[in-house]
């Protein structure tokens, strides 16, 4: 079985479907909602759906992804973002299941959407510079992915906008097993401008940290 993983902040909007979307894969019996210092009424909305919610009191999606990793019940664990409201039915099953088959330990999902900002403008040219076979990966910051949770365990995760990144680049670095997965179309509402400039830094650290530049 697998449990799915909802870091949020504030999304009150969107969280009801991605909890109904969750509750239609066989597969899933345990949904947790990591409130990560929510303002609104994301935590009320995941308790009425029947979402196990954490509270996550350090505020940055690698605190909340630990605290997701540490109350997970099951060894595959789906982690998807909390700010997309159309994922497809079956995307925790399409994640999930090279690693229920034992076919692959880390998951990261590909999808069509203009790249984003930070993708196309940043993290792209740096990687295709410091780490040129990370081509055959289409969407390097997608937070969508699957694991065994001993493989996130083992890993020190960024707890800022480099956490996604990071993540990749050392499960790459452990030489496990990697399948990279089409979930479909999603729309991702793009982050207001004036946070660029911290997601680039913390990309950029983030790959940065773990090439061989000192």
């Amino acid at each position: 079985m697998v449990t799915v993983v909802i870091p949020a902040y504030n999304e009150e909007e969107n969280i009801k479907n991605i909890i109904d979307i969750c509750k239609k894969n066989k597969i899933v019996d345990e949904i947790i909602v990591v409130n990560n210092l929510c303002t609104d009424r994301t935590e009320e909305i995941a308790k009425k759906e029947g979402a196990k919610v954490i509270f996550c009191g350090k505020q940055g999606k690698g605190y909340a992804m630990e605290e997701g990793i540490k109350y997970a019940k099951n060894d595959c664990i789906v982690f998807l973002d909390g700010d997309i409201n159309d994922y497809s039915e079956n995307v925790v099953e399409l994640l999930a299941s090279p690693i229920l088959e034992n076919k692959a330990d880390f998951v990261k999902a590909a999808f069509d959407r203009e790249h984003g900002r930070v993708t196309f403008l940043v993290a792209q040219p740096l990687l295709d510079i410091l780490f040129p076979n990370m081509k055959k990966y289409s969407q390097p910051l997608s937070g969508m992915i699957a694991g065994k949770k001993e493989v996130f365990e083992k890993i020190k995760l960024e707890k800022d906008y480099g956490v996604d990144i990071g993540l990749l680049l050392d499960v790459i670095n452990m030489n496990l097993r990697i399948e990279e997965v089409y979930i479909g179309k999603i729309k991702n509402v793009s982050k207001d401008w004036r946070l660029l400039q911290t997601m680039c830094s913390e990309v950029m650290k983030a790959i940065i940290k773990r090439s061989n530049i000192r």
